[in-house]
């Protein structure tokens, strides 16, 4: 399995804008993103971090190749939601579960 990491920053009067855009668009392109495990959206005082499962580094290529996924970037670029750097970072897993059948409707 494969750790996808995204981290953002997101201007202050702009959050609720960032969970709607992540509930409405992100969140169903994921869904749709073959390989991909899960999703888990994150949030540390001005930090926005999405947390991606992937079954394998080539379903990870196949993200950053999509039409679909670059839309959806560029679409949330064009906001002016985001601030700050953005980084991500890519791992191996080396251990862990994952329990089946949760969901977490926090938006």
């Amino acid at each position: 399995m494969i750790v996808r990491i995204w981290r953002t920053g997101v201007r202050a009067d702009r959050v609720s804008d960032y969970e709607q855009f992540a509930r409405t668009r992100s969140l169903p392109m994921f869904r749709r993103r073959e390989g991909c495990l899960g999703v888990l959206f994150a949030a540390d005082a001005g930090e926005r971090i999405v947390i991606t499962l992937w079954d394998g580094p080539e379903s990870v290529d196949r993200l950053a190749e999509s039409t679909e996924y670059r839309e959806t970037v560029d679409a949330l670029s064009a906001t002016g939601i985001l601030e700050g750097e953005q980084s991500v970072q890519v791992f191996n897993s080396t251990g862990g579960f994952v329990e089946p059948g949760i969901t977490i409707d926090a938006f």
